[in-house]
């Protein structure tokens, strides 16, 4: 009597269950049996003869034992490939399609947030413009005269409150966010989820006294009150420009066009980029002289690693 069987090509090592219990005088049996997953265990045999079976087991007085030959099922097979396309052990997503869902969400908030830098400075700049004109306009009604002193006044502060914002942001930086008010300045730190952070109340909070000095400069008459619209006018002036230089240039919050490109920018955002290392305590806590900061702390070598490195992430070399 003769049997042949028939298997797939895929080879895996196969089971032997030896049973001590079993007569000798039984004769060993073979049963299949089909079992998911899918095993193949060895090549087909072509031809096996009962006889043989039986003298083979007259001369040899051995154990008997039982051969298990696991059956495959194509379909169960085709559906585990399936899964491990979109699927990894422990229920962990695909990397590729985490990836893609990664970069689209990143998109996203780059686009909101440029959305409401772009309104937000075309709002405040439209503003500040047209409330130096119509002060100014309205000072000179009347009298016709121009009133230079008050004039030279206003923008001289101006210049003094953009260029004392980059000192108290330094001081603030360093004595407050990174200390006392550091649960609030954590999550620039990390990473963002999401277009905004915590961290940017910070820039609502500078606002705040930029407002009220323009707003008391702009209804007052006087060299005082216009001395209060300068220092209101430089603040706005330096935040805008920290959001550009900060939030685009270092942080790629939103694109920011050439101002990539000038070369001092370059070197503040590389700096910028050295207090996130923290490889200097910390150190530049300022922004637009934060170079300066490098310099003194011998960071110089630094510095310009940082900035060919960004010089080489631009370039896409």
């Amino acid at each position: 009597m003769a049997a042949k069987l028939s298997t797939a090509t895929t080879l895996k090592p196969y089971n032997l269950i030896q049973t001590s219990t079993s007569s000798p005088k039984t004769p060993p049996t073979i049963f299949f049996t089909p079992l998911t997953p899918p095993t193949i265990f060895f090549t087909p045999l072509t031809s096996f003869r009962h006889k043989t079976l039986l003298q083979t087991h007259r001369r040899s007085r051995t154990t008997p034992f039982t051969v298990c030959v696991l059956m495959e099922d194509p379909k169960h097979t085709t559906q585990i490939d399936t899964e491990e396309k979109t699927e990894l052990p422990n229920n962990k997503p695909n990397p590729q399609f985490s990836v893609s869902q990664k970069l689209a969400r990143k998109k996203s908030q780059r686009s909101t947030y440029l959305v409401a830098a772009v309104m937000s400075s075309f709002g405040v700049t439209s503003m500040a413009i047209l409330a130096v004109y119509y002060r100014f306009s309205w000072q000179m009604e009347g009298s016709g005269e121009v009133p230079w002193s008050e004039m030279f006044g206003t923008f001289a502060l101006s210049v003094g409150a953009a260029v004392g914002m980059e000192f108290w942001a330094r001081w603030a930086h360093e004595v407050l966010w990174h200390a006392s008010l550091w649960h609030m300045h954590e999550s620039h730190h990390r990473p963002r989820e999401g277009p905004f952070e915590l961290n940017d109340v910070f820039a609502i909070i500078n606002a705040v006294p930029a407002i009220a000095l323009l707003s008391y400069g702009f209804f007052n008459k006087g060299l005082f009150p216009g001395l209060c619209f300068g220092a209101g006018l430089g603040i706005t002036v330096f935040g805008i420009a920290y959001m550009f230089v900060h939030d685009g240039l270092v942080h790629k919050r939103f694109p920011v066009g050439p101002i990539a490109n000038v070369p001092y920018f370059t070197r503040v955002a590389a700096a910028h980029q050295l207090h996130h290392s923290d490889k200097f305590k910390g150190v530049p806590y300022g922004l637009f002289l934060g170079p300066k900061e490098v310099e003194e702390v011998g960071g110089l070598e630094e510095l310009e690693k940082e900035i060919s490195r960004r010089t080489r992430s631009y370039t896409g070399s």
